[in-house]
């Protein structure tokens, strides 16, 4: 990727050059997409290639697998099976991950303004909609990041389009730290409780102090299945303390804060408490 390549219209020539350059490649069908796994690799039956940390490799010689294709040898990708997927192929791709680079994809002209605001100026690609910035390094390659921006490298594909322009620059942790996903912000929450009417269990302030506790440590602790450990949580928490009236809005949101920190949504802890409620007849 350091060194410019000249495009042919022919899509095998252009592969087999960047091929030659280090740059891994595969075709793109139409929709500028990979072509799929044959019938003997349909599921990763075959094993996988290796690249994807499968049980074993792939030895089928069709461009399969998508991203994980990709490849630099020229006798697989000038082999009579690719050549008949080039035939067919609207595209040529690359695995940016494997040439050693990250692309950030610039779908939109708000995505372009950020970029020229946010980051450092690097080698440009001009695409359909937007750009492709390129920098040096490899990284996950991770989907929206922002509105308009997706990155591409390590596990992915990304359309040739030509040398572009620009200095090549180095990957900036700017650009890394947009794969970094923040946990969602917890959102205050209002949530019926009982008023009273019952009999107190209560025999100390401390003792509905732990049952929340609890509840939320064990909220928290859920490896899977959160959206069944969280019903299951409320509807504990609610048949222990929830007659009495000593259960407030206050209580309610801690648990529902320590769900929404295991990805749950304000919208899905409110329908689980009021299914557990429901379900206790209250």
């Amino acid at each position: 990727m350091t060194h410019p390549i000249p495009i042919r219209r022919d899509h095998l020539a252009s592969a087999l050059d960047l091929a030659a350059a280090g740059v891994p490649v595969l075709p793109l069908r139409q929709g500028k997409l990979p072509f799929g796994n044959c019938i003997v690799c349909a599921g990763n039956m075959c094993g996988g290639r290796p690249n994807m940390k499968a049980s074993g490799p792939c030895r089928c010689p069709r461009p399969c697998h998508g991203w994980a294709a990709a490849t630099t040898d020229p006798a697989v990708v000038a082999s009579p099976v690719w050549g008949s997927a080039w035939k067919q192929a609207e595209a040529v791709a690359y695995c940016p991950g494997g040439a050693g680079v990250t692309v950030v994809d610039l779908d939109n002209a708000a995505a372009l303004a950020w970029a020229r605001e946010s980051l450092p100026a690097t080698r440009t690609v001009p695409t359909t909609r937007g750009e492709h910035w390129i920098y040096r390094g490899a990284m996950s390659s991770v989907n929206g990041v922002r509105e308009g921006v997706d990155l591409k490298s390590t596990m992915s594909y990304a359309r040739w389009l030509g040398p572009g322009t620009g200095i090549m620059a180095d990957l900036p942790e700017a650009v890394r730290a947009l794969a970094v996903k923040v946990p969602p912000p917890v959102r205050p929450v209002t949530v019926a409780v009982l008023t009273g009417g019952g009999e107190c269990r209560h025999r100390t302030p401390a003792y509905l102090e732990r049952g929340i506790a609890m509840a939320e440590q064990r909220i928290c602790e859920a490896g899977g299945g959160v959206h069944a450990t969280v019903y299951r949580t409320f509807l504990a928490v609610l048949s222990t303390h929830g007659r009495c009236g000593c259960l407030t809005d206050a209580h309610a949101a801690r648990l529902f804060a320590a769900a929404q920190t295991k990805g749950e949504t304000a919208r899905h802890c409110a329908d689980a408490w009021s299914n557990a409620r429901t379900a206790l007849g209250m």
